[in-house]
This record gives C-alpha cells, sequence and structure tokens, in this order.
C-alpha cells in the first residue's frame, strides 16, 4: 500500500475541537490523503493514519521505538506489518536546528529533513513563553523544512503556515521522485509535524 497520485500541495490541518493530535491531510483539490490520529496518554508515540476522517480504513501506523526521548526513532508499517522505514531526530543537531534522517525498509539513510533556518527556532524558544506576545509567535514565527536525497537533491518543501495555534502546514513537492520514497517521505513528514507543531 502506498500513497500515489498526490495533487500538490497538501494541506496539513488540525482540528482544535479535539484533545488528540488530530489532523486532516487534503489534496490541492480539497480532497482527503489521509487522518492523522495520534493516540494519548501513550508513553510511546503511537499514530494512526486513516484513509479519512470517518475512521473506516486503517492506512498505516507510526510508533516510537522506544519511550519518549530526544533520540527516538519511529517506525513506519502498512497494515499488515510491512516496513516502510522509520524517522530519526538527529539528537544534537537539533538543539540548533530541528534535524531528521529518513530511513529506508533496510534501515539505509535515503533522504535529510532539515529546518531550514536556525534563527526562527531561535527567537521562538525566547518569545514564546512570554504572557501575550508568546500566543501570537504563530503568525511571525514560522520554520520552513527541505527534504534532500542522498544526492543533494531537494524534492519536498514544508512550510508552517501563519496561524494562532499552529493548525496548518503545507508540503510542496519540488521534483518527481518514486511512489515509495514519496509515501514514506509523506508519512515522515506527518509524523515529524506532531513532534514540531508546538513550536511556533
Amino acid at each position: 500500500m502506498i500513497l500515489n497520485n498526490l495533487n500538490y500541495p497538501l494541506d496539513f490541518k488540525f482540528k482544535i475541537t479535539t484533545l488528540a493530535s488530530d489532523f486532516n491531510i487534503t489534496d490541492n483539490n480539497g480532497n482527503y490523503v489521509a487522518y492523522v490520529r495520534q493516540k494519548m496518554f501513550k508513553l510511546k508515540e503511537d499514530v494512526i493514519v486513516f484513509n479519512d476522517e470517518s475512521k473506516t480504513k486503517e492506512l498505516f501506523r507510526i510508533q516510537a521505538n522506544q519511550w519518549i526521548d530526544f533520540n527516538a526513532s519511529y517506525s513506519i508499517k502498512d497494515t499488515i506489518g510491512k516496513n516502510f522505514g522509520r524517522l530519526a531526530r538527529k539528537g544534537m543537531r537539533s538543539l540548533w536546528k530541528s534535524t531528521y534522517n529518513v530511513l529506508d525498509e533496510s534501515d539505509q539513510p535515503k533522504f535529510e529533513i532539515t529546518e531550514d533556518n536556525a534563527w526562527v527556532k531561535f527567537f521562538d524558544g525566547m518569545v514564546s513563553d512570554i504572557p501575550v506576545i508568546g500566543m501570537f509567535t504563530g503568525y511571525f514565527l514560522n520554520p520552513t523544512y527541505t527534504v534532500k536525497g542522498m544526492d543533494g537533491k531537494e524534492y519536498f518543501k514544508l512550510k508552517k503556515m501563519p496561524s494562532m495555534f499552529g493548525r496548518r502546514f503545507q508540503l510542496d513537492r519540488l521534483i518527481d521522485i518514486d511512489d515509495e520514497d514519496e509515501s514514506l517521505v509523506v508519512l515522515s513528514l506527518l509524523m515529524m509535524v506532531l513532534l514540531e507543531r508546538s513550536r511556533g
């Protein structure tokens, strides 16, 4: 099972009416690509990707390999247990600029996701705890992330869109990519969005 025929840009939009970190992914025409639900009160991250908001069909499962931790990685599997690969946060580099590795089913590095501007993270950390002002950082401190292959080519660009509650991200594909690799990157990015959403 793969995500294919995706019509970019894709819109990641969080629901603010639920306690869970649920969000819709829709394409350029407003059609559903997936509905993402993060299970609450879990010591280890557990994310289910459904076909749409009705949650009638489960497509993928993303689970942390250990308890919540700075260097945790996240395995991506379909409903029959096929391993797609995993998303791994780069520990110390992520202190300055959020950086993740995307590995394939053989645990070989395929892509790197890097925050474009480290100063956005720096200023967000300074301002976000200031009363009143911190509420509005989502309007002017919005990170962007670039997905590069091991060949150095840029394949995707993910942008956090201005909003008070950090509700929207937009994903653009820059160049064509194999369908299975595309699915791996999109699934990795939706997990990264859950980890990074609180910023900006």
